[in-house]
This record gives structure tokens, sequence and C-alpha cells, in this order.
């Protein structure tokens, strides 16, 4: 298996977008889920909320098990590795290992008995040793098709977006691992079809695509289990512990909820479909953080990270210390295949500056907001919060707690933007809440004179009622001795809004 690669193809912003959605709303579904884990189904009208609690201790926005394992994964395929070589399946299985003994805050009862069976192996071959005790679970009791090895699986479709073909057969060697029963590997295999194809063309065709990489004697019978999802309410699929039914639970989920209209002006977004798909997951009851993984991977990869609310994004966290942005960052290095960009993006200490002046200005009508760019301190301008609206580095404004920097993804270039109306909105909405929190709050972009005047705008009329081309006239009589040069998107999307 030495000459195995991985297969990776070049992403425009968009497609980088989705990519990075893939773990974001994974995670974000799994701890959207959690509060509610083998509780009764919601009703129609609860709306889940990330309040932690659940089986565990777990704290607001702390995702489970379900991330935890794709973050073992997502060590290895965002180095680049070819997951389908003994060496990748190794340092995955290492991580199994390394998890459970020291942050695994619940384990699936067959995923620990295959673990538990290995816990004295390790390095070479430990791999094989998992499929090996895998498939002995499964000889001594039958059963072997849970939904473990689904829940972790999003990984994988980042690294091989290039080749469907070597998608299917590491979806199969990661899923063996634990499972041993070829649903469980189907299950993943139409997954990360499903991923793969929402990241790089925007649609939920891939899940469909994917039963031509089963095979030709399982195909019909899925074919059969999608129709049913598709005809039938969320809440059919009930219990879900099992892959089949866990799949089925997830896509009824994103099938059956209504893709809004685009209509900013009444707060109406299509890409809100990624929100409602998972509150619709998690209504199902059972194994719902699994179930809202599972679905929130692929609605990731359909509506891309800017799709995933900030408050989610603000929250959201989990073992081995991992926030949104780690999320997007292994994310993202697995499409690259473990390549950064020319600035050193994702996972950069610093992100680069660009050649203008600090800017540090009060807006107009809130003095706890501070207009800045990448070289604004935030200390000389007592901010307690940040609000990037460009990319930053690991160590960027690392002097402001962790869980008061938030980042949103918007691109400053006309046709960049996947849905620029909701995260502007997002963006403004987020710098209202922190503030409600008495947060002095940084709202910065790259150079400060495009992005950062657009949400600020946004920001204007929200709390005051100012007319969206008046709030960017003030802005613009503010800012432009700082070189204002506010796209005309941006500038269309704040008036629309």
């Amino acid at each position: 298996m030495g000459e195995l690669m991985a297969a990776t193809v070049p992403l425009n912003a968009i497609q980088s977008d989705r990519a990075a959605g893939v773990l974001l709303a994974a995670a974000c579904g799994d701890a959207l889920g959690v509060p509610y884990e083998f509780g009764p189904p919601l009703s129609p009208s609860e709306q889940p909320e990330m309040r932690g609690g659940g089986l565990g201790p777990y704290a607001p926005g702390e995702y489970s098990d379900d991330t935890q394992m794709a973050m073992c994964i997502a060590e290895v395929s965002a180095t680049g590795a070819d997951l389908r070589r003994s060496d990748s399946l190794d340092r995955i299985a290492g991580n199994f290992l390394r998890w459970k003994r020291e942050g695994a805050s619940d384990i699936g009862a067959q995923t620990r008995k295959v673990l538990d069976a290995v816990s004295p192996v390790s390095g070479a071959g430990i791999a094989a040793a998992l499929r090996d005790a895998a498939a002995d679970l499964h000889r001594r009791t039958g059963r072997s098709a849970g939904n473990g090895s689904l829940m972790r699986t999003a990984p994988v479709a980042l690294a091989y977006l290039g080749d469907p073909g070597a998608l299917a057969e590491a979806a199969r060697a990661v899923s063996e691992l634990t499972h041993h029963d070829p649903l469980a590997a189907d299950a993943c295999v139409l997954w990360c079809a499903g991923i793969r194809r929402a990241i790089l063309d925007g649609t939920f065709h891939g899940v469909r695509e994917g039963l031509d990489l089963l095979p030709a004697q399982r195909r019909d019978r899925w074919s059969g289990w999608l129709a049913e999802a598709e005809s039938k309410p969320p809440e059919q699929f009930r219990p879900n512990g099992f892959v089949v039914a866990a799949l089925q639970a997830a896509w009824s989920a994103i099938t059956h909820t209504e893709i809004p209209e685009h209509n900013p002006g009444h707060g109406s977004f299509p890409c809100q479909h990624l929100e409602r798909a998972l509150a619709a997951a998690v209504r199902v009851g059972d194994d719902t953080d699994t179930v809202a993984a599972i679905a929130g991977a692929l609605l990731g990869a359909r509506w891309g990270s800017s799709a995933v609310p900030l408050a989610w994004q603000r929250v959201v966290h989990g073992w081995p210390n991992r926030r949104a942005m780690d999320l997007i960052r292994l994310a993202v290095l697995t499409a690259q295949g473990g390549r950064t960009d020319h600035a050193g993006w994702p996972g950069c200490a610093r992100a680069p500056r660009q050649p203008v002046a600090p800017l540090m200005l009060a807006h107009p009508h809130d003095p706890g907001v501070i207009l800045g760019n990448l070289h604004t301190d935030p200390a000389a301008a007592r901010a307690s919060a940040v609000l990037s609206l460009c990319r930053v580095g690991c160590d960027d404004f690392d002097d402001v707690p962790v869980a008061d920097r938030v980042s949103a993804w918007l691109v400053d270039q006309p046709g960049a933007n996947a849905q620029p109306h909701f995260v502007v909105d997002q963006a403004a909405r987020m710098v209202l809440e922190l503030r409600k929190e008495g947060l002095v709050v940084l709202l910065h972009c790259a150079a400060g004179q495009s992005r950062t005047p657009a949400v600020a705008a946004r920001y204007t009329t929200l709390t005051t009622g100012i007319p969206a081309r008046s709030a960017l006239a003030q802005l613009r009589g503010l800012l432009g001795a700082h070189g204002w040069t506010l796209n005309p998107e941006l500038r269309q999307v704040v008036e629309e809004l």
C-alpha cells in the first residue's frame, strides 16, 4: 500500500467554505443533541439548545464521543496522509486508544468492547489488532452494525474529494477498525460520497450517487432504505442505534426540512436549512447527538461554515481542547492534502498584515464597538472581545479570552461568498450579543476598509433603525480618510438587509 496517495482537488473560495463547514457543523449537531440523548422526542415546537448536560457532565456547547472520535481521524487526515495505508490506520487506531484513556466522555458499547480487547497493544499493527477484535466480536454476537463508525466518518470524505473510488476504500478501512459488519462500512461510503458532492457542487445528490460505490448485491437494498427515508418523516426512524436507522433519520431530517427562500429583508436565508434540519434531527429522539452529528457533516458540506450560526461557533468545543477555528483548520488542511496556502493558513501563528495603518475608531453610535484591522491592539482599544471578519492566525488576539474571540467567514471579493447576507447579518447580531454581555468589541477585518464598515453599518441599523444607506454614508464619512474601499457586493448586501 506504499504507493497510495490521498486525492485532493483545487477548491475555490465557496468550496473551501463548504469544506470548512464539515467538521464544524458535525460538532455543532453533536453538541446540540447532547442534552437530549436517549430522552423523549422533542415536540415540533421545541427548539433544541446547546445547554450541556445529557448523559455526562457536558458544558454548554461541548460535543461528545461522535466528534471526539472524528478528531482522532482528522488529526491524521490533516497531515495529508492516505487513510488506506497501514501506517495511517495505525495512527488512527492509536488515537482511538489515546482518546479512550484520556478524553472519552462516553463510548458506545460496541466500540468499547473492541477498544478494550486491544488496550495493551501499541505501535505498528495496532489497526490490524483492532480489525481482528471487531471481527471476533461480530463472530460472537452477530451484531456489529451500530452507528459508531458512521458518526465519525466525515474527515474521510474531505481527504478524497478528487477520487470517489479511493474515498470508498478509505471509508471502509476506517469503519472496519471497530465495525466489522459491511452495512456500517456501506453507510460510511454513502455519507462520504454525499459530503464530497456537496462540497464540490453544493447539492445533496452525492448520497444516491454513492450507491454505485457499494457492492452490487447491496445497492438495491440501500436504495430502498434511502427511499424510505425520503418518504417518511424523521421521527419514524427511532430507535436509531442501528447504522441504517441512524443514516435514515439524518437523511430524512435533511430531505424533509424545507429550504427557506432568499428574502434577506425579512430575515430569511436559504442556508438556514442547516440550523432547521439539525433541529429536526435532534427532535427525532433516541441517539440525538449521533443523528445530529451525522446530519451536520452533510449539511456543513452543503452550506459551509458560513452557514453555522456564530452563536454556535462561539461555544462549540470539546476534546482534545478544540474550538470552532480548530475544527475549520483540520477540515481545510485535510481537503488541501495537509498543505497550507502561501501565507501559511490555516495554522499560521499570525495572519499576514496588509500595508495599511492601524485603525482604531469608535463606532459612531456605540463607543463600546471599536472599528479596527489586523494591526489593532485589543489592549490599546480596551477590547474584551474580538469579532474577526477575515482570516486570523492561531495566536492573533490571544490576550482576549478564547470564548470571546469569534470569527466569521467573509471574503472581501464579489462572488466569493456563498451567503454574504446571512454572514453580515450574523456578524452584526453577534456584536449586539457581545455588547449585551457588557463586552467592548473590536470589530475588524484585514484592512478595516470594506468588511468592517459593512458589518458596522448593519449594526447601526439593528440598534438605531437608521436605514442602511444612511448608515453607510455615516461610516464613509468616518472611515474615508482610512481608505474606504467597500466592495459593491457588500454594499448591496447591507442595503438589501
